[in-house]
C-alpha cells in the first residue's frame, strides 16, 4: 500500500487522562510503565505511542479488552478527546491543530460517528432524525430530506420515514442511527461497539448490511469492538490493542498465524480456523503433485474460504490442486495438511 492509499495517519499519538500529564508523560519518557504512573501520581495513560495508518476504502477494527484503549482512541480521531502528544492526519492535512471551527468543519463533514446506544430523538420521526445531522450543519430542510432518504434506502428503511424510533425493533432503530451518519457522506464512518447491544440475530444481520454498504459504496470504516469473531467478519485489517498500546496489527489470518504474544493469540484460542484461513493460506509444494496438469481432478481457488472446501479435501484419496484467480497452480492441500492446520489453531 501506498501513502496515497493512506485516509488517516496516526503519528505517536499519548493520551494521559489526569491534571498533570506532563508527569506522566516525562516519566513515561524515564522508562515507566502504565501501572507505575497510575500508582505513583494518579495519572491514566489511556493510549501509548500508537503509530499506524488506516487505507482509504477498508473496514479497519480495533479491538481489545475492557480498558485496552480502543474507546479512546477512536474518540482521539475526531478529537472528542485531546491527545496529550503526537499527530493525526485526514487526508495528509493534519487535524491535530485545527482551530474549534475548523474541527467542527471537519466533524459535520469529512467523519461520522455511529455509537453503541441508538441516541435517537424519541419526538422526531426517522427521516427527521436521519437528518438531524444536516439540520445541525444548517442544510436547508429540501436538501436534508432527500439526503436523508437516500440514507434511509441505503440502509433498507424506506417506507419507515414517518414513523417515530419508538415504532421500530432495535435493529432498525440502529439502521436510523447509520442513515444519519451516511447522511452526511463522511470521509470515514467511526463506530464504537455500535452493535453491541443488539441481539445476536440482529446483530448479525447489521454485520452482514455493514459489509454490503462498505463493497457497494467503497466506504472507509473505522469499526470498534471487543468480539473477535465480529472483527473477522467485517474487518479487512485488526488492530489488538492492550493497555494503550497497539500490539499487533494485520489481516485476521496474519494474526491467526503469526500472533506476536499470547495476548494476540489468547483472541483466537478455541476459534475455528477454518472460518479464517483460505485455501492458499494451507496450499503447499508437494513432490506428490508438483505440477497441475490433470484437469480431472478437482481444483480449488486460492480464495476460498477453507471452510467452503474441507469437504473436497476430506472425500479426495490425493492432495487437491489450488489455483488463482489466473488459474496458476500454488500448490496442493492433503487431509494430513487440514489436521495439521487445524490442530495447530485449535
Amino acid at each position: 500500500m501506498s501513502l496515497a492509499d493512506e485516509i488517516l495517519s496516526v503519528r505517536n499519538i499519548y493520551k494521559v487522562f489526569g491534571p498533570q500529564p506532563k508527569l506522566a508523560m516525562d516519566m513515561l519518557g524515564q522508562g515507566a510503565d502504565k501501572n507505575e504512573i497510575f500508582n505513583k501520581t494518579g495519572q491514566v495513560v489511556g493510549v501509548f505511542d500508537a503509530t499506524f495508518s488506516v487505507m482509504r476504502g477498508e473496514i479497519f477494527v480495533i479491538m481489545g479488552l475492557s480498558g485496552s484503549g480502543k474507546s479512546t482512541m477512536v474518540r482521539l480521531f475526531n478529537r472528542l478527546i485531546e491527545p496529550t502528544s503526537g499527530t493525526i492526519h485526514l487526508n495528509g492535512k493534519e487535524i491535530t491543530g485545527l482551530s474549534d471551527e475548523a474541527l467542527l468543519d471537519v466533524r459535520r463533514k469529512d467523519m461520522s460517528m455511529v455509537f453503541q446506544s441508538f441516541a435517537l430523538m424519541p419526538h422526531m420521526s426517522v427521516l427527521d432524525n436521519a437528518a438531524f445531522g444536516l439540520e445541525v450543519s444548517g442544510v436547508g430542510q429540501e436538501e436534508r430530506h432527500a439526503r436523508a432518504r437516500d440514507a434511509l434506502k441505503q440502509v433498507g428503511l424506506t417506507g419507515h420515514e414517518y414513523s417515530y424510533p419508538h415504532q421500530l425493533s432495535g435493529g432498525m432503530q440502529q439502521r436510523v442511527g447509520l442513515a444519519r451518519a451516511l447522511a452526511n457522506d463522511p470521509a470515514i464512518l467511526l463506530m464504537d461497539e455500535a452493535f453491541s447491544a443488539l441481539d445476536p440475530l440482529i446483530r448479525s444481520e447489521m454485520q452482514g448490511e455493514l459489509i454490503r454498504l462498505q463493497a457497494e459504496q467503497h466506504r472507509t470504516i473505522i469499526f470498534i469492538s471487543h468480539d473477535i469473531e465480529e472483527a473477522i467478519r467485517i474487518g479487512h485489517r485488526i488492530a489488538i490493542m492492550e493497555g494503550g498500546r497497539v500490539v499487533q496489527i494485520g489481516s485476521p489470518q496474519e494474526l491467526l498465524c503469526n500472533p506476536v504474544n499470547d495476548y494476540v493469540r489468547a483472541f483466537f484460542k478455541g476459534f475455528d480456523a477454518s472460518k479464517i484461513l483460505r485455501a492458499g493460506d494451507v496450499a503447499r509444494i508437494s513432490d506428490e503433485y508438483p505440477r497441475h496438469d490433470d484437469r480431472a481432478r478437482p481444483t480449488l481457488r486460492a480464495d476460498s474460504p477453507l471452510q467452503d472446501v474441507l469437504h473436497i479435501v476430506a472425500n479426495e484419496p490425493h492432495p487437491v490442486a489450488v489455483l488463482d484467480k489466473q488459474g496458476v497452480f500454488k500448490g496442493t492441500i492433503s487431509k494430513s495438511q487440514l489436521l495439521q492446520t487445524m490442530s495447530r489453531h485449535s
